[in-house]
């Protein structure tokens, strides 16, 4: 499959198609949370912002990261993946299009190899131009 840039408008499912796999929902540490992303997920979640702050999130100075359970991130769920996915942070729904794969082939490479969404038909230099095109077009990447 030979695509470039020059072909016309794209979309993220051209080089990007989420498995729900949740490998990225795994680890000790989360993402930090804007207030943009702490406003999406309490409206997403329906409750008051003071029950998410003490059920879903920990709270370091002015540093807000969702809680980890067992080794992922609290909304992860094996059956249903994301259970905020509506209100997910940015970073969340940035990954795994991250900015750093522009300027790294190695980048691309570790995280190819870790999500099983990547579209694996394409080179890193299509990749690339299709994801700066879509960067260029967005402004933001959201998955």
């Amino acid at each position: 499959m030979k695509i470039t840039a020059q072909q016309g408008k794209y979309s993220v499912s051209d080089i990007f198609v989420c498995a729900r796999c949740g490998y990225c929902c795994q680890g000790e540490t989360t993402v930090s949370l804007d207030q943009d992303d702490q406003r999406r997920m309490v409206e997403e979640l329906g409750l008051d912002r003071q029950t998410v702050r003490e059920k879903y999130w920990r709270v370091t100075g002015a540093v807000v990261q969702m809680k980890i359970v067992d080794g992922h991130c609290i909304f992860y769920n094996e059956q249903m993946g994301c259970t905020v996915h509506s209100g997910r942070p940015w970073r969340c729904g940035e990954w795994p299009l991250h900015p750093s794969i522009l300027a790294d082939p190695n980048n691309f490479a570790t995280i190819r190899e870790s999500c099983p969404g990547i579209n694996r038909e394409l080179s890193y230099e299509e990749f690339r131009a299709i994801l700066q095109y879509l960067i260029d077009e967005a402004g933001r990447m959201k998955c």
